[in-house]
């Protein structure tokens, strides 16, 4: 969980003709006028593999990165597809992007470049980003026409072009000129003209310093929503983010959220590959890149992933995607050669395999998931990092495993699914896709998942519960409301395994987005007592009212002679009697 995912949905082999549902991942249709010409592409005979000649239409005048960023923008918004154009395995899927183009738009474009899967990467997920804010901006300057009702084609083209003119500042007129024939030819002339001169009227108001933007006044509410406009966000979030971290805080979080992402790449040593092999490939393949300042095994890369996954470095499994968040997470669970670990939630799998790859071959690691697609992606993964050896998979909830004596393990990892607000500047869509009232849901799901893992630990074990979350609900209040379900479990300080910068007060791993420039990220760390559970009842005179109240407390010792007075208020000689029960037979003695 909380790692990002880099995935491409398989294009059908054959289009069904049903209605499309919201969550749909099948192709749009839209009225459309195409300048196409019918030209002769090779392609491939399902079955067959023989090449033959089938006739396509093939646009030329179409700019390709724009139709294919505009009908990816349809399906990500419909819940069909991601903002990334990679898959687990890094392989580009501009192939697949294509043909939705083509049965969505009735045509087809030449061939996506790299450079122009780059452009695509860099307008989708722009784009997306600044959703909110380039809504207000075409809201302002479609008078006539309300937003809610437009195309859906339209739309993702409207918002291309003024992302391109408003945040990328490429040259006006190639924006208008490009978006105008996109809409001409993917929808009709009329669609062109209004395209046209939207763009033109915000070019002269960008141009002039008088983009339409609101202010930051007002009450608290009025602020948030101003705040929310000016940095494309949720008015949920901001409001969550003021009342926990300031405004002055929450506007830098924003800032971080949408600026480009760095991404690290973790070198593989299961497979011998070291961060000087990964050093030396980078060098050649000339992608700058820094080293990590706290793990070892990471290299911290701004441009070039691209390149990387061509290289073929992620496909030979001699490295992999993983933010330093990430790694750190693992450090705080400190895997030993010999150890068993639960993952509790294991898939899509970059934390298990970098604790697999510390076990040196000698231990265990189980990774349990619900999602049986995610899980046999993990096994495979496993095998290509050459670390299947260690990892056993387990499709099931987590829930359901408690009473499962075997899975007894000296670790457990509970990374649970999480709101994912650490991660929004990966993951450009997931701004959009939570909402305030699914916070209670996943309150209520971290907790059940902890119960359930904590059962799972040995006697004197560690159970490390883990977020890609900056939220404190989601983090530190799940641990105190757990620990007060739980008695028996304490929380140890992880200052032995992370950076002290990354220690909180109460002794937790918290990685800032903008203070360390890593995903948010959380961690804790707590410790099963491996003593026998002591029962003390305490008798106090409460002297004004000439009666006595008995009051019962819990505590925990090292010995069965021991004495442990946890309430403040008791004296020692108000101990009346003391019983214990062992962990083992449950049996209550006097």
């Amino acid at each position: 969980m909380a790692q990002v995912l880099y995935m491409a949905l398989p294009v059908p082999a054959k289009p069904r003709k049903a209605a499309l549902s919201s969550s749909s991942s099948k192709p749009l249709k839209f009225p459309r006028r195409s300048r196409s010409t019918n030209i002769s592409i090779p392609t491939t005979s399902k079955g067959s593999g023989k090449r033959l000649l089938k006739p396509q239409k093939l646009n030329l005048e179409v700019s390709p990165h724009r139709a294919v960023s505009a009908v990816r923008l349809m399906r990500i918004e419909l819940g069909g597809a991601f903002a990334d154009l990679l898959n687990e395995k890094g392989k580009g899927s501009g192939e697949n992007e294509m043909g939705y183009v083509q049965r969505t738009l009735g045509f087809r474009t030449r061939e996506l470049s790299h450079h122009d899967l780059r452009l695509v990467t860099d307008i989708v997920g722009g784009t997306i980003r600044w959703r909110r804010y380039l809504d207000h901006l075409i809201n302002s300057l479609c008078h006539d026409k309300d937003i809610s009702s437009m195309e859906p084609l339209l739309l993702q083209i409207l918002r291309i072009g003024f992302y391109e003119v408003v945040k990328l500042d490429m040259p006006p007129y190639a924006v208008v000129d490009e978006n105008v024939e996109l809409a001409k030819v993917a929808l009709r002339p009329g669609a062109g003209n209004m395209v046209n001169g939207i763009l033109r009227k915000l070019v002269v108001l960008k141009e002039n310093g008088t983009l339409p933007l609101p202010k930051v006044e007002g009450d608290d509410r009025a602020q948030a929503r101003a705040l929310a406009t000016l940095h494309s966000h949720p008015v949920w979030m901001v409001r969550r983010w003021t009342k926990y971290l300031g405004q002055e805080e929450a506007i830098k979080l924003m800032i971080w959220n949408n600026s480009e992402p760095s991404f690290s790449l973790r070198a593989n040593r299961a497979s011998g590959f070291s961060r000087d092999d990964l050093v030396a490939q980078l060098n050649e393949l000339k992608v700058p890149h820094k080293l990590s300042l706290y793990l070892d095994e990471f290299v911290r890369i701004k441009t070039g992933l691209q390149i990387v996954i061509h290289a073929g470095l992620l496909k030979k499994g001699l490295c992999s995607v993983q933010d330093e968040s990430a790694g750190l997470v693992v450090s705080v669970v400190d895997p030993q050669p010999g150890e068993t670990i639960v993952d509790g939630c294991a898939a899509p799998g970059g934390k298990t395999l970098y604790m697999a790859s510390h076990l040196s071959g000698q231990g265990k690691v189980f990774a349990v998931d619900v999602n049986s697609g995610r899980l046999r992606i993990l096994k495979e993964t496993a095998k290509l990092h050459q670390v299947d050896g260690v990892i056993t998979a387990i499709h099931a909830d987590l829930r359901t495993l408690t009473d499962n004596g075997q899975l007894k393990s000296d670790k457990v990892l509970l990374d649970a699914p999480c709101s994912g607000l650490g991660v929004l500047s990966k993951r450009a869509d997931l701004r959009w896709n939570r909402k305030l009232e699914d916070m209670e849901e996943l309150k209520k799901l971290q907790d059940e998942l902890l119960d359930a893992a904590s059962k799972l630990v040995k006697p004197g074990g560690v159970l490390v519960y883990s977020t890609c979350s900056i939220d404190p609900e989601e983090n530190d209040d799940r641990v105190a409301a757990f620990l007060v379900r739980h008695p028996d479990f304490r929380i140890d300080h992880v200052d032995r395994f992370v950076p002290p910068d990354f220690v909180t007060s109460s002794g937790f791993f918290f990685s800032n987005p903008v203070k360390h420039s890593l995903d948010g990220s959380f961690a804790a760390r707590l410790v099963q007592a491996a003593y026998e559970l002591w029962l003390f009842w305490y008798i106090s005179p409460c002297v004004h009212k000439l009666k006595s109240s008995i009051y019962p407390a819990v505590g925990y010792c090292t010995s069965r002679t021991g004495i442990l007075i946890s309430p403040q208020r008791y004296a020692k000689n108000e101990i009346v009697s003391r019983f214990y029960f062992t962990r083992n037979s449950g049996r209550m003695m006097n």
